[in-house]
């Protein structure tokens, strides 16, 4: 299959045109997706892999480009609260609240789906579905020029860094999707938090840029809960197990190196300790890489050195962690040792994806 390469321009004021013209851009996306072609498209977190959620065949080739496993649920977006309507059954008050507060933007909300709507591909075979409406430009209006909703994982190969650019998107999947939107590199640069309510609790199924101080601060009083933080791992290795929302069963963000995440409570502790072990690989055949969040630099071991973002400014790792990661990959790099950053408020998305990259490889010294 060739893949068609559009480039949008997106200023802070919305859409303002398109190398090839902005709106037969989206009506020739659109016109792909309703021929049940899947399509990669920018978001506020990362560059999604879109099709039409009414479509079993066209989610069957999402499933398919990426590689994914069929038990992993996926992210249904939506323009509006009408295309909501159409999927879910009505959200509860603390689940309107939320969506007040928070869309469109990067949170994902667990809602009980609409019997007989949705292919069973797209939810898993649950009765519930994960919803959202992006903030990025480009993803609302090309979910209003298809006029359904997209379900769209993110446009990479399952297991890989998530795509924060278009061409991170070509890299994995160039060739076997219809369309890639440039929108730019994505503002937030990890996926949505995704939650779920009960009748007591906020569950963060998956933790994200919208935190768990937020979210206390849109329903005062109500108990938020980090699920990921208490989840049975036996229940999450189980065969048979489904997860409710994407990023809970299956490792993910990995680059194609070993990648060992290490923390110190001081920073000469670290770099003697790091230096050693990059000596080490470096002695046993490896290209070396080493992941910081400041300056910090293995003593001048490392064949690769990647600055990302500064840890006083969490979102800036963020945004610039998968980027980062996918650095490795194209510099050849068979092992990596990443620091840590602070796990609280956005940090603890960011420590959440670097531990699964790593397949929880972490040592504190």
């Amino acid at each position: 299959m060739r893949t068609e390469y559009y480039t949008v321009q997106v200023t802070d004021g919305g859409i303002v045109g398109g190398v090839d013209g902005a709106s037969d851009v989206f009506a020739e996306a659109a016109k792909l997706i309703r021929g049940g072609a899947p399509v990669a498209f920018p978001t506020e977190t990362v560059y999604g892999l879109g099709a039409n959620a009414f479509d079993e065949q066209a989610v069957a080739r999402v499933f398919a480009a990426k590689g994914r496993p069929a038990d992993n649920p996926l992210i249904v977006h939506v323009a509006d609260r009408q295309q909501l309507d159409l999927i879910a059954l009505t959200p509860s008050e603390w689940e309107q609240c939320l969506m007040a507060a928070f869309w469109p933007g990067p949170l994902t909300l667990v809602l009980p789906v609409k019997p007989g709507v949705l292919p069973s591909n797209v939810t898993a075979g649950l009765d519930t579905v994960a919803v959202r409406q992006p903030a990025h430009p480009v993803a609302l209006a090309l979910l209003q020029a298809c006029g359904v909703p997209l379900a769209a994982p993110s446009a990479n190969r399952s297991g890989k860094p998530s795509p924060t650019t278009a061409l991170h998107v070509k890299e994995d999947l160039d060739g076997v999707l219809a369309a890639i939107l440039d929108g730019g590199p994505t503002e937030v640069g990890i996926e949505s938090t995704v939650i779920r309510c009960n009748a007591e609790e906020v569950h963060i199924l998956r933790p994200g840029s919208v935190t768990a101080e937020q979210l206390e601060q849109a329903l005062p009083g109500i108990r938020v809960v980090a699920v990921a933080d208490i989840q049975n791992h036996r229940e999450l290795d189980a065969a048979d197990y489904v997860p409710p929302s994407p990023g809970m069963k299956y490792a993910h963000y990995a680059p194609e190196g070993e990648l060992l995440v290490v923390e110190a409570e001081h920073h000469d502790e670290w770099l003697k300790w790091v230096s050693a072990r990059l000596q080490e690989a470096k002695s046993q055949g490896h290209r070396t890489g080493l992941l910081t969040f400041s300056k910090k630099d293995g003593g001048g071991v490392a064949d690769v050195v990647v600055v990302a973002g500064d840890a006083t400014q969490v979102d800036t790792v963020a945004r610039a962690l998968y980027d980062a990661l996918r650095t490795f990959d194209r510099e050849q790099v068979t092992f990596i040792i990443a620091e840590t950053c602070p796990a609280t408020g956005v940090g603890a998305a960011v420590m959440n994806r670097l531990l699964k990259a790593a397949g929880h490889r972490f040592l504190r010294i």
